[in-house]
Formats: C-alpha cells, structure tokens, sequence
C-alpha cells in the first residue's frame, strides 16, 4: 500500500504531527509498535507545561518549548483534554544563588517567555505557605502550566484519525530502504511505501533513523522515576516548583496535577536498557529526600503508586528536528524534556515543512474540534442527571475511587482509536488510577472490554500482547 507520509510512533510527537498533517489532503499512516497509542514515555511523564526558560537561548528546545506552551491553552478547548495555567517557581536557598535565577529569567526573556519575575522569601511564603523556610528567592513564571499527558496526546490521535489518517498498532518497523524517490518500510504485518517517512519513535529514534541515515544517531534512554500521592494531599502546592536545574535537567519537581493528585519527580539516570521503567528503592529514596528540600512535610504514607518513563536524550543535548540526510526522511529525536510542551509546535512546524516538501493543499473539511469523553466525576448535578437519562449506564459506577462510569468506559472503547486494553480504559477514564489502582475495579472492566470487543476474556490484555490476566483452564 503507497503512503505520502508514514510516521513511525503514535507517543506525544507522533501524534501532534499526524493531527497537524491531517489539515492537508494527504494519504498519511501512522505506524506504532504498541497496542495503543500513548504507550511510550509520553503516559510517563511529569505532565507539565513549561515556560521556556530552561532551555539554551537559540535552540530548537528553546523555540519549540515557548510555541508550544502558547498553544496549550487554546488546544486544550478546542480538542478537550485537561489544561491548567498553574504557574511555576524555581527555588534558590541560598543568597549566592539568586544570580542564576536572574540569568534564567534573562534566558527566559531571551527566549521570549512573558512576565517572569523574581519573588522574594516573604512572597514565596504567602504564595506557597508548605514551601521550605530554607527557601530564600524564586523564578515565578506565570504562564506555565500542567496538562493530562495521555489525553493530549489521545486527543491529538483522535482528531488526526477522525481527519483521515491511518494508524496501525502492533505493528513494528523491522527496517526501512530508499527505492528511488519513495521508501519500503518492513513491519512484522507487512511491508509500506510511502514519499516521506516522519521519525518520532522516541527513545527508539536512533534506530529508526540507522536504517536508512549513514550519519549515525545515538539516543540514551534517561530513566526517570516518579511518586505519586492520593488527592487528599493535591493542595498541598499550587504551583509547580522546581529547584535550580543541574546538568541532568530540570531536577526533581512537586507539583499538583490537573486531575487532583500530588507528583514528584523525576529522578535521572541514563541506562541501557530501553525497556527498563521498574521503580527502584534506592531512585524512590533518593527522589523524597531531594523533594524535602522544597517542600515541608511532604505526606510520604500518601503515596498511592510509583511509576518510571524513560526520556529520549540525544547527544547534541538538543531536538533533532527536520529532514535528514536523507530526502524524504524527517527525524524528530532527541525529543526529552520539555518534550510534552513542545510537541504541538513540532506538530505545526513539521506538517508545513511536510505541505511545502510534497506540494500538498490544506482540506476544506477538515473538523478541528473533538469531544472528549463525559465525566460524571466533573459534571454537575444537571449534567449528570441529562447523562444517566440519555444513557442509563453512567449511573453504574465501576471504578468508585475516581467515581468512573460503565458508560465512560464503553464510551472510551467505541470511540475512535478506542481502548482495547485495561490500560487504554485507565488512560482514557481514569478507571483504575486512584487510591486502590484498579483493585476493585479491573474485574468489572475486564468484562466490558470482553463485552464491547466481542471477544474472550483471555484475549483481554493490560497493555497488549503477553500482558493477558486470565488464561483457560484445561482439565487433564
């Protein structure tokens, strides 16, 4: 089958550039290894929308971090997904520190990030009562934010996919060759040709681009590990607070997230391993303790889970974005922190850069809002009531620590790009993610999913293929 476009990877990056594309008359596919879309380190991340400060002036970090935080907000409504302009703070503690929190916000300023300040101790206090006393100055950027990871980057896929664009999951990219003017890829279902071929394969990218690139890219997977704490603790800070960045980024963050909760993280280690996201004593030790020093009295015993996500870190220590050496092979690598926030502006940038290479015109139809899945944990008495009327199922509570509804989970499975696994419910709904982690509710989701999907129960996975909960049971 001929393609004008192939993206290998359906995380963040993918995603935002197959909705942007879809703005086109084209004949895209986009190609994922995993069972679902947002399966890599796009649903394992700190969620948030950083300002642009960070990043070295000049940059492709720097310029896509600013541009994509600009558009979050209007994204958010358009293509409902959770969005919060919450702010964030860099803390110093100590008086010889306060020089480099002026050289961030004149960084930042470089960068063109908006209303940066300096706040004082006795402004940070009453900003940020549970901060330390330690504390003696910080960078407060006000146009930060957080976001939902998994739903920004669901919403994105949803739209590009309701837009005309293919994604087959479960489906590896085994090797790629230039025949000409177009390239075969080979996947374990089947081979695809296509003109261009979009690299967003995350900590994979090196491969991918091996295949075909004689200048040879190399792509460390940086470990980062995560606490995440029950919502009777989300209030405990309201902004997002950073210490002053070390040579391993932007160091260990608390900050509340948009559905309620409590994060820290993440810790750094570069490994070799890309597969490796187990927690470890020794990360989750390390990461309370370096959190204490921002905030007092973090509630340990809240904590409800712990999880890991590996960062794609190239040695260029900066965004690999464009066409390679290669004609008609883009690569968007080395895509790390601030990753999340930047990806809608690579979409944006990439899909132009895509319409100008391959001559191709914007669609008159394209539809550029998506609903997102109804909550009746959110709605309102009215809403809920107008919900239940229309479908008696949202008044079957499955999962009751995050009060989640049999009709939001068939919902989220006969949408488009819908769930087919335990985990796609659970990113989609919420459904399994509170204060007992699905140990109530996965049973009962199982069923539905086996229901919906027409299949057997031991065909439903946590996460694909070898991941199966139950098997059959054969008498000798």
């Amino acid at each position: 089958m001929k393609y004008d476009v192939v993206i290998i990877g359906a995380g963040v990056i993918g995603s935002c550039i197959a909705r942007e594309l879809s703005k086109y008359d084209v004949k895209a596919l986009v190609l994922e290894k995993a069972s679902d879309v947002c399966e890599g380190t796009s649903k394992a991340n700190s969620g948030i929308v950083h300002a642009g400060f960070d990043a070295k002036s000049g940059t492709k970090k720097a310029f896509f971090n600013v541009e994509g935080c600009k558009k979050m907000p209007a994204l958010s409504k358009e293509l409902d997904f959770a969005y919060k302009n919450n702010g964030s703070l860099v803390l110093c503690f100590s008086e010889d520190d306060i020089p480099k929190l002026e050289e961030l916000k004149k960084r930042g300023e470089e960068n063109g990030v908006e209303k940066l300040q300096i706040l004082s101790k006795e402004e940070l206090l009453k900003k940020e009562p549970a901060l330390s006393k330690e504390v003696v100055a910080a960078l407060y950027a006000p146009t930060a934010g957080i976001v939902c990871p998994f739903n920004l980057t669901i919403a994105m896929a949803e739209n590009a996919f309701v837009n005309g664009v293919e994604f087959r999951l479960n489906t590896e990219v085994k090797n790629i060759a230039k025949e000409g003017d177009s390239f075969k890829i080979e996947t374990n279902n089947g081979t695809f040709e296509t003109k261009a071929v979009v690299n967003a394969a995350g900590v994979y990218a090196d491969k991918i681009h091996n295949y075909v690139c004689s200048d040879k890219l190399k792509i460390t997977a940086r470990k980062g590990e995560y606490c995440l704490y029950d919502k009777k603790v989300g209030n405990l800070v309201s902004s997002t607070i950073f210490q002053l960045p070390g040579a391993y980024g932007k160091g260990v963050l608390v900050t509340p997230t948009v559905h309620g909760n409590l994060l820290l993280g993440p810790t750094a280690e570069d490994i070799q391993d890309k597969e490796a996201v187990n927690t470890t004593k020794n990360g989750l030790d390390s990461l309370q303790k370096t959190a204490a020093k921002s905030v007092e009295a973090i509630p340990y015993r809240s904590v409800i889970t712990s999880f890991a996500g590996l960062r794609a870190h190239a040695d260029t220590d900066d965004f690999i974005i464009g066409e390679s050496s290669v004609k008609g092979f883009y690569d968007c690598a080395g895509i790390e922190s601030p990753g999340l926030t930047a990806a809608p502006a690579i979409g944006a940038w990439m899909a132009e850069t895509l319409s100008k290479d391959l001559s191709l015109n914007k669609k008159e139809n394209f539809v550029a809002k998506r609903e997102g899945i109804k909550s009746m944990a959110l709605a309102s008495k009215e809403e809920k009531e107008a919900l239940i009327k229309k479908n008696p199922l949202y008044a079957n509570v499955i999962c009751r620590c995050e009060l989640v509804t049999e009709g939001e989970i068939v919902d989220a499975i006969k949408r488009p790009l819908g769930a087919t696994t335990l985990d796609g419910v659970k990113r989609r709904t919420r459904a399994g993610m509170g204060r007992c982690q699905a140990g109530f509710c996965s049973p009962k989701t199982l069923e539905i999913l086996a229901r919906e999907l027409n299949t057997d129960m031991t065909k439903i996975t946590k996460h694909g293929e070898g991941s199966e909960f139950l098997s059959e049971h054969k008498s000798l």
